[in-house]
């Protein structure tokens, strides 16, 4: 079915040019605001460090309240600490919709990785506020908290927060528990901050795409398809410390040469199988770490990532198969552990034809794309249907003081979620 007649089959195509040619968002105040966002938590190097739980974080946090409340909307924050702007619709029966980002940094970040979903969301609702603009569905602008380590606060909504997880230590040295309480959150109360499915309506998140491809083909909006699922693993080549002089190199067992091969064979694996997947080994630590000794063990990770998680687990057995040959073939063993699993989260096939034909009706280019990266939207996707855009970052470039993305794109990917969340407002969710 081409689009035209997916999106007349839902009865959107005279509603769609209706709102295109009426409602724009104003791109200078959406680009003005990033621009003070960026003053909490500025570093030397042009970019943040605005961490979760950081007092930089707080005021932040403060800041973007009051531009939810300039923007007309409810502003609240949250038992799990997230902010929560909320909107009245016309029908107070229906569950709302929900879009947003996050306002928090990695160490020493840059100034538009949820920064700018964040301010384009609250852009959107000023937007409606100022047009007066109704829709149905009441609408919550959400700026969840802590997404850059493990994404908390969307995680609370979905219940997934797992015992022991408020004891770990944040990068302020706050434990998540005592972090959630200095941003104003009740961590005692995050089962009351869960939503069950169909409590939401659907879930919209503007986002950088965080890579080249958007930049480097001249696309203005990517159609996420789905944010990849990850897996990782802990691996531990276990050889035979010896005196690195006094041992022929024949009667070597060596951690390190076996460690070297397998970061080479995930590698080859990865790139000759068929797909969009990545693997990668990203630390490395020898034992003992002495220049004149034969490593005896050495510590590696291991992470796959892909759209299909069923995929995942095909590039990792092919891993662990050569991973036992190297092992093998230098007197060496190989273990490799799981330790962390995040699920795929394919978004909504009907959000993303919302999220083409929006753009393309604005005269903007699309590409259907996968997200390599973690997004709150993952963790929404197990309570309702999610889309996600993307625009493009110069030279792909994110997570860096030198992070950019060009003031006209922001304007054009809000004025995508604008439209797209009008579209979405017009559409029979409940099937």
């Amino acid at each position: 079915m081409v689009r035209r007649e997916f999106l007349a089959s839902l009865g959107l195509l005279a509603f769609q040019t209706r709102t295109l040619s009426e409602v724009r968002v104003d791109g200078r105040r959406l680009n003005r605001h990033l621009g003070a966002l960026a003053r909490f938590g500025r570093t030397p190097e042009g970019g943040i460090s605005r961490v979760a739980y950081s007092d930089a974080d707080l005021e932040g946090r403060a800041f973007a309240m009051e531009l939810m409340r300039a923007a007309g909307l409810e502003a609240s924050i949250d038992h799990a600490g997230n902010i929560l702007g909320r909107r009245h619709g016309t029908d107070a029966n229906l569950p709302p919709l929900m879009f947003g980002s996050h306002i928090d940094s990695v160490p020493h970040g840059g100034n538009y990785d949820g920064q700018v979903g964040s301010m384009g969301a609250i852009e959107v609702a000023h937007t409606l506020s100022d047009t007066g603009t109704a829709t149905r569905h009441p609408l919550e602008v959400m700026l969840f908290q802590n997404e850059e380590n493990g994404k908390t606060g969307s995680r609370a909504l979905s219940g997934e927060i797992r015992d022991g997880e408020l004891d770990l230590v944040s990068h302020t040295d706050k434990t998540i528990g005592e972090g959630i309480a200095f941003i104003g959150g009740d961590p005692a109360k995050l089962d009351e901050v869960r939503r069950e499915p169909g409590d939401i309506a659907a879930y919209l998140e503007l986002h950088i795409e965080q890579g080249a491809i958007l930049d480097q083909k001249s696309i203005d909006i990517g159609v996420v398809e789905g944010i990849v699922g990850i897996k990782r693993w802990n691996v531990t080549v276990t050889g035979f410390a010896n005196h690195a002089g006094t041992t022929p190199m024949d009667q070597r067992h060596d951690a390190m040469l076996t460690a070297g091969r397998f970061v080479d064979a995930v590698n080859a694996v990865a790139t000759e199988m068929s797909g969009r997947h990545v693997a990668t080994v990203g630390k490395l630590e020898a034992h003992p770490g002495a220049p004149n000794v034969i490593p005896g063990r050495v510590e590696l990770s291991l992470e796959i990532r892909d759209l299909e998680m069923d995929k995942i687990d095909r590039v990792f057995e092919a891993v662990a198969e050569a991973a036992r040959e190297l092992a093998a073939r230098n007197g060496t063993t190989i273990a490799l552990e799981q330790y962390y699993l995040s699920r795929a989260a394919p978004t909504d096939m009907r959000l993303r034809e919302l999220v083409a034909s929006s753009a393309e009706a604005l005269g903007l280019k699309t590409l259907w794309m996968p997200s390599g990266a973690g997004h709150d939207a993952q963790s929404i996707a197990r309570l309702a249907p999610v889309g996600m855009i993307f625009i493009p970052s110069v030279d792909g470039v994110s997570h860096s003081p030198k992070e950019y993305s060009r003031p006209e794109a922001i304007e054009a990917g809000a004025n995508v979620l604008l439209q797209t969340l009008l579209a979405t407002d017009a559409l029979d969710l409940s099937g």
